[in-house]
């Protein structure tokens, strides 16, 4: 029996960086993959949701937060243990929220993507899918390039179409595995 360690990405950046769309347009250019996207299993808590209002997570907004991760990584998971690449998106900036990745996906070759395009062309898309989050989360960007900076695969999309990403995405694919220290 040949074991090959189940293959996990994780696509990240800041709110309307393009997770979402990449993470599928990934996931369909797959033999076998699923998409699980982190904002649908935040969206499944209906009562006591408590929704980010900052740059930091406290209490129990952290504990939610950390809760979606679980579960996307249990997903993920069992995704993996019946042949599907699981492709995750969710807005992770910081080193502790991707450690919580890397030790709930132990044993998997992990590979992260970070999203960067321009706040004007983040600013640009969100007014296009009707203003969902604003500049609220634009702090988010320094955060997400002060802590992750040097983990994994990060691609400037504010010039590159979707398939143009994913092309970068699978040519690059070895710059995205995550190693643990």
């Amino acid at each position: 029996m040949n074991f090959r360690r189940p293959e996990i990405w994780l696509i990240t950046g800041i709110p309307a960086a393009g997770k979402t769309t990449v993470a599928r347009a990934l996931a369909a250019r797959l033999e076998r993959s699923a998409h699980i996207e982190g904002e649908q299993l935040w969206q499944q808590i209906v009562a006591g949701r408590e929704t980010p209002s900052a740059t930091t997570l406290e209490g129990e907004t952290e504990r939610q937060y950390e809760l979606v991760i679980r579960n996307q990584c249990l997903l993920a998971r069992s995704y993996a243990e019946a042949g599907f690449t699981p492709i995750l998106d969710f807005v992770v900036v910081t080193r502790s929220h991707l450690e919580a990745y890397m030790n709930y996906l132990a044993g998997g070759a992990l590979r992260v993507v970070a999203l960067t395009p321009s706040l004007d062309i983040v600013a640009q898309r969100d007014a296009a899918r009707g203003g969902k989050t604003g500049s609220t989360w634009s702090p988010l960007d320094e955060t997400l390039r002060t802590e992750l900076s040097g983990t994994g695969l990060w691609l400037d999309t504010s010039t590159l179409t979707v398939e143009q990403t994913v092309d970068a995405i699978l040519e690059r694919a070895e710059e995205a595995l995550v190693r643990r220290v």
